[in-house]
Order: structure tokens, then sequence, then C-alpha cells
């Protein structure tokens, strides 16, 4: 009798091979026609015997007052604020109303902490955007000269309550997403989306971009302010993101139905918010033409929720994945405001014509918050279509997302995912598992040019070095 294990069906059949590790000696058994099965298993921690006490010491326990006991309790705790977690858009505020303080020459950017001189091409080149459009200096020279010898300062957006794309750059003008979680009383912020092409987020700072970026402060940002403010409790954004996943978005690369139902949410109050009907067309057709407009909405979302599950002792659950483009740094709730940090990888994907990988910048931005939420690269099963912009086959979108769910500690029931027969997504990414079973979370994304004032070249998939995890768990253990 036939079996659901293969195992089991192989012991009924003539004698075969199991192969358990090595991959190069089933290849071996599959050229000669030999009947066998392999196990693709790799040793914990990839063998390291200090990990791997480690992670027998953290394992879970119901023993009470142990170690695996408080882990289990910490864990449970984070899922739980997680889920309720109850994101609304509320509001649009200029920066500087938010932070005071960055009209002290203070920029934010994407990742972790980062000087000057380390930044990528397409940081820099945000930050001499960002300088010539606050008019702290008159040209690209004065700029570089100006955040090279200290007369602007950085910080991470994540040190802030915010997340912002690609390299992230927030300025004092610039207009927020101010985005409330009611379960929690939490705010988190990001800036607009500028649409494609040559952009800001990617490094470009030429006299269009900061044409469009001053209309955005000066037009875009009030705009939209008025119709927000124009509905009674803002727009939920948890349930909008359940219905775009149910139409075939993952929320990091594929927005298309997302910002088709925060476009049908905000027509009507932006109608009847303001007389001006140019004033609307203008705010309303950039949102329409452009399908990442949610995507900035979406990170907050995220941020929001995994902030309300940050800092708890003993918690085990990264809760804030962000890249520089020149490091990966990651948070885990049970370890306060610590950077656990590492080389970031170039993307493999697929690049716009005319470019390779050759011209490729690091990994950078801030909106990995949405696969640490379970969302993007964690999400692809339930959107084979994105397959198409970061590379592979809708079969390898569902493995991505299987894969995933043997790092996290749970399925959300918030969000599901159709083509899995409606699993919820994978959450509560745990640093224990990753290390335990050698499996990296999977981040879709773009691809920024190495040099600033290029812009976006390509988009495609990448991981997070093994060490940001390994230096997490150590740091758990202590």
């Amino acid at each position: 009798m036939s079996s659901n294990n293969p195992i089991a069906n192989l012991l009924q059949q003539p004698p075969t091979v199991l192969n358990v590790g090595v991959r190069q000696f089933a290849d071996t058994l599959q050229q000669v026609g030999a009947p066998h099965l392999h196990v693709d298993w790799q040793p914990p921690a990839q063998g390291d015997p200090t990990l791997g006490s480690i992670l027998a010491a953290l394992s879970d326990d119901h023993t009470p007052g142990s170690i695996g006991a408080r882990i289990l309790a910490a864990n449970e705790e984070a899922l739980r604020r997680f889920f309720a977690a109850d994101p609304v858009w509320v509001d649009i505020l200029p920066a500087r109303e938010i932070w005071p303080e960055m009209d002290d020459r203070l920029l934010y950017h994407a990742g972790p902490p980062i000087a000057w001189e380390r930044m990528c091409g397409p940081m820099q080149g945000a930050i001499i955007g960002s300088i010539l459009l606050e008019g702290w200096a008159e040209d690209e020279t004065g700029a570089r000269k100006l955040a090279s010898e200290g007369g602007v300062r950085f910080d991470p957006c994540h040190h802030h309550g915010a997340v912002g794309p690609m390299a992230g750059l927030v300025s004092p003008s610039m207009p927020m997403f101010v985005v409330h979680n009611t379960d929690a009383g939490n705010y988190a912020y990001s800036s607009l989306n500028e649409g494609m092409g040559k952009v800001l987020r990617y490094g470009a700072f030429a006299p269009e971009v900061l044409k469009r970026l001053r209309w955005m402060c000066d037009v875009l940002g009030p705009t939209l302010q008025a119709g927000i403010r124009a509905i009674g409790g803002g727009i939920q954004l948890k349930p909008l993101m359940a219905q775009a996943l149910q139409m075939g978005d993952e929320l990091h690369n594929r927005h298309v139905a997302a910002t088709s139902l925060l476009f049908k949410a905000l027509a009507p109050a932006l109608v009847r918010a303001l007389d001006d009907r140019e004033r609307v067309a203008s705010a309303l057709d950039p949102i329409a033409a452009n399908n990442y407009f949610f995507l900035n909405l979406a990170m907050a979302s995220c941020k929001v929720a995994l902030d309300a599950a940050h800092g708890i002792p003993n918690c085990t659950v990264v809760t804030a994945m962000a890249r520089n483009g020149v490091d990966f740094g990651l948070r885990v709730s049970g370890t306060g405001d610590q950077w656990f940090t590492g080389p970031a990888a170039i993307p493999e994907g697929v690049y716009l014509p005319g470019f390779t990988e050759a011209d490729a910048a690091g990994d950078i931005g801030d909106s990995a918050i949405t696969e640490t939420a379970g969302l993007g690269g964690f999400a692809m099963g339930g959107a084979p279509a994105v397959v198409k912009v970061v590379g592979g086959t809708p079969d390898d979108a569902v493995a991505y997302t299987q894969a995933m769910y043997g790092i996290t500690l749970a399925r959300n029931p918030n969000w599901t995912l159709p083509p899995l027969s409606f699993a919820g997504t994978p959450a509560g990414i745990d640093v224990r598992k990753v290390v335990d079973s050698n499996v990296l979370p999977i981040i879709n994304t773009g691809i920024a040019h190495k040099e600033a004032g290029i812009g976006q070249v390509g988009a495609g998939l990448v991981h997070p070095p093994m060490a940001c995890f390994t230096a997490a768990l150590q740091a758990l253990s202590g």
C-alpha cells in the first residue's frame, strides 16, 4: 500500500541508497541510474560546537523558571503583540514637525549606523540631494564638502520609529506618512514614494529629481494631508494589506492591488475635502501612475507592528532587518537596540537593459522590514507574478515561502495566501531557527547602481549574512 512518506515507500521497494547531506553523491547516483533518495540535511549551526551548545541551552522548555520557559513565554508575547497590531494611516506631517531636531542639519538614512566615508554611492547621492533640497548647499561640490566635513549629522531611520526604502533619506522638509498602531499606541513614519526611474532613494539628485521633491513637499504632502484628515479615524491598513495579499501582491515588490485599494479609499475623501479640482487631480495622478506608491505605507505598517513586539527580555524574534548598501543589520526583540551586522551582499536578479551585476550596489534599504514581518520574499508563494520582476519561477516563489515557515514561529492568521490553501504568512523570524537550520531569510529587492545619480538598474533576491544571526544568538546567551 502506498504511503505519503517517501522513505516508507522506498522501504517497500528493492534496496536503494539514502543519501544525506552532500548533494554531489546523489548527483553521481543519478548519473548511473541507481535508485536513491536525497535528503537535504546539514548539521545544526553549520557544525559549530559552540553555537550548537548555545542552541541547546536556549531551546524551548516548559520547566517553570528555566531559560527555555522564559524564551517560550517571551516569544508568545511578541507574537501576541504583533498579531494584535492595528496600523492606521492617520496623517501626513513634514519631518521637522515630527522631529524638530532635524532642523539642526540632521538627516535620517536606511540601515544600521554608518559614517559618510563608508557610505555607498547611492546613499551619498541621496544625501547630496537632501542637502540641496533643504538649501544647505548650492551645488553638488558644496553638498559633498558639507557632508564629508561634519556639517551634517546622520542617524538611522530605525532609531526614530521611521523606515525608508533604498537609501531611505529623510530630511526636515519631506512629508511623512504617520501610521498609528491603535492597539499598542505607538507610531511609525515613512516618506512618500517618488515613483520609478531616477529618484532620490536610488541616489539621483538631478534638477528634475529635486523639482519633483519640492512639489511633493509643497503640494502633494499638504493635499494628501487634507484628504486623510477628512477621513474620520484614518485608513486601516491591516485589512487593506490582507485583501491585497489575496489579490496577488506580496507587499514589497508588488503593490498593484494595494495601491489600487488605497486609491479607492482616498479619492472620495480628497474630492470632498478640496474644491480645487486640479489640485486633487495632481495628487491622485501620481498614485494612479505608480504601482509602488503603497510600498512606503506597507513598510510603516510593518515597522509599527514589529516595534510593538520589540524590547521583550529573552525574546528571540527578529524585529528589524535593514541595509545601508555596505552593512546588513538586524535587531532582535530580546537584545534591545543593539545592531548585529555583516557585509551587505549584491542581489541576484533581473537587470534593466544595458546593466549587469558589475553595475550593482550592495543590498540597501529599510524595505526588508516587510520580510521581517512575513511579507515580501516570505509571501512570494501568494504572488507568482512578482517573479517577472525579481527572477525565478512561480514554483520557486512557493518554495521560498515554504522554506520560510521553517525559520519562523507561527503563521499569521491576519494575512493569508490563497495559492497555499490560505495558509498564513510566515511570522516571527526566530534567530535560533535560522542558526539551527542554516536557512537564511529570503528578501526580494530593487537594485541600485553603485554610483550616485544613476538610479535603479534591476531587481532581485538576496540573503542576509549568517554572521548577523550567530552574533545575535551569542548575545542572547549572555
